[in-house]
C-alpha cells in the first residue's frame, strides 16, 4: 500500500511539473538601439610642464617710511595716484631742525669771523718774522728779542689751524643739519604708483614706519614658488606660459628673470621671478599660474566633448565588443586644447560615446552615427 502511494504522488508531481513547462516559452530580452558618435581614446606624446603659482608684483617695490621722529604736516598723495622720482610725498614738521640748522649757521659765521682774525694776526706775525731775520743777519737785534718774535709767529700759525679745524667742525655741523632737515620732506623714490597709503597729517612718524607704498611703473613680474623637486627643470632667461586670473583670462608669455637662490625652509621651495610683457590688463596683486616646458610623456586622451559629468565624478559611456554602452567613472587630468587627459578608467583604443548630452545610455546598443 504504502508503494503504491508514493507511485502516485511521483506521477502527480511528474505531471504538474510537464504541464508548467509546456505552458511558458523562453525569448531573449530586447536591447535598445539608439544613435550616436563614437570616438575613440588616444595615446598621445604631451608635454611634461611643471607648475607654479603666484602673485603679481612691480619689478621695484619702495616702501617710503621717514628717517627723522616728527609730526606729519602734509601726505600730498593718495592710493592709486600716479608719481614722479623725486616728487614730494609727505612733509613733517620741521621747526626743530630748522632751528637746529640756522644755530648751526650761526656757528659757521662765527668759526670764520675767528679764523680770519686768526689768518690776519698769523700774516702779521709771519711778516714780522721776516724782517727779524733780515735784522739778524745785520746783527740788529738780540738772539732774545729774535726767539720772542719767533714763538709769537708759530703761536699765530697754530692759533690759525685751530681756527680752520673749528671752521670745517662748524660746516660740517651745519651740512648735517640740513640734511637732518632734509629728511623732512620724503620724495618719490622714482617714477610709479601710489599703491598704499599708511598715515594721515596730524599723526607723529618714526624712522622705520611704512608710511607709503610706491611700485614701480612699468612691465610687472610673477613671484611664484617652485618645490624643490622640480627646481631644476628652472633656469634663468627660461620662457614660461603664464595665466592670468581675472574677469578676463589672460595668457602671457614670460621670461624668468630671477631664481632665489636659497629655499624657503618650512615650505622647501624656491621664489622665481618671471618678467611679463606690458598689459594695460594686468595689475599688481593678480595671481597667476606659469608652466615651464619640461620634455614629454606618453598620455590617453579623449575629446573632452566625451566626458559626462555627475556631480563632482567624471565619467563616459564606454563601448563593449557587442556596441553597449557602459557608463564607467574616471579620474581626469590636465586638458590639450579639446583633448583632455584620462589618469584612470579608460584604456588606449576603447570606444566612447560623444556628445551624450542629458541622455542615458547605459545598457543601450550603440548605433555609430554618420
Amino acid at each position: 500500500m504504502k508503494i503504491l502511494l508514493r507511485a502516485s504522488l511521483l506521477a502527480v508531481s511528474a505531471a504538474m511539473m510537464a504541464g508548467c513547462h509546456g505552458g511558458e516559452s523562453t525569448s531573449p530580452v530586447a536591447v535598445q538601439t539608439m544613435q550616436a558618435r563614437v570616438v575613440e581614446s588616444q595615446q598621445l606624446q604631451v608635454p611634461l610642464n611643471v607648475r607654479s603659482t603666484g602673485t603679481v608684483h612691480a619689478r621695484e617695490t619702495a616702501i617710503v617710511s621717514a628717517q627723522v621722529m616728527g609730526r606729519i604736516q602734509q601726505v600730498l598723495v593718495r592710493a592709486g595716484d600716479s608719481v614722479r622720482a623725486g616728487q614730494t610725498l609727505v612733509v613733517l614738521d620741521d621747526a626743530a631742525l630748522r632751528a637746529s640748522a640756522d644755530q648751526a649757521q650761526d656757528a659757521v659765521k662765527a668759526a670764520q669771523s675767528e679764523q680770519a682774525a686768526a689768518q690776519t694776526d698769523a700774516k702779521l706775525a709771519a711778516s714780522t718774522l721776516e724782517r727779524y731775520k733780515q735784522l739778524q743777519a745785520e746783527k740788529s737785534v738780540s738772539p732774545q728779542e729774535m726767539d720772542e718774535v719767533a714763538r709769537r709767529a708759530e703761536a699765530s700759525s697754530a692759533r690759525l689751524e685751530a681756527a680752520r679745524a673749528q671752521t670745517g667742525a662748524a660746516q660740517a655741523q651745519e651740512s648735517g643739519a640740513r640734511t637732518m632737515r632734509g629728511y623732512t620732506r620724503l620724495l618719490a623714490p622714482f617714477s610709479g604708483v601710489v599703491t598704499a597709503r599708511m598715515a594721515d597729517p596730524g599723526t607723529m612718524a618714526s624712522p622705520g614706519v611704512p608710511l607709503l607704498q610706491v611700485d614701480q611703473a612699468g612691465a610687472l613680474q610673477l613671484e611664484a614658488s617652485v618645490d624643490e623637486s622640480t627646481i631644476g627643470a628652472i633656469h634663468k632667461g627660461m620662457k614660461a606660459q603664464v595665466a592670468i586670473d581675472g574677469g578676463n583670462s589672460t595668457s602671457l608669455a614670460g621670461t624668468v628673470a630671477e631664481i632665489v637662490p636659497a629655499a624657503d625652509p618650512a615650505s622647501h621651495s624656491f621664489l622665481i621671478k618671471i618678467d611679463l610683457p606690458s598689459s594695460s590688463q594686468l595689475r599688481a596683486g593678480m595671481y597667476g599660474t606659469a608652466e615651464f616646458a619640461n620634455g614629454t610623456r606618453q598620455a590617453i586622451l579623449i575629446p573632452r566633448s566625451a566626458v559626462v559629468m555627475r556631480g563632482s565624478l567624471a565619467s563616459a559611456y564606454v563601448l563593449d565588443g557587442q556596441g553597449i554602452a557602459q557608463l564607467r567613472t574616471l579620474t581626469l587630468g590636465a586638458t590639450q586644447g579639446n583633448l583632455v587627459e584620462v589618469l584612470s578608467g579608460i584604456s588606449s583604443g576603447e570606444k566612447l560615446v560623444d556628445a551624450p548630452s542629458d541622455r542615458d545610455l547605459a545598457g543601450k546598443r550603440i548605433e555609430v552615427q554618420p
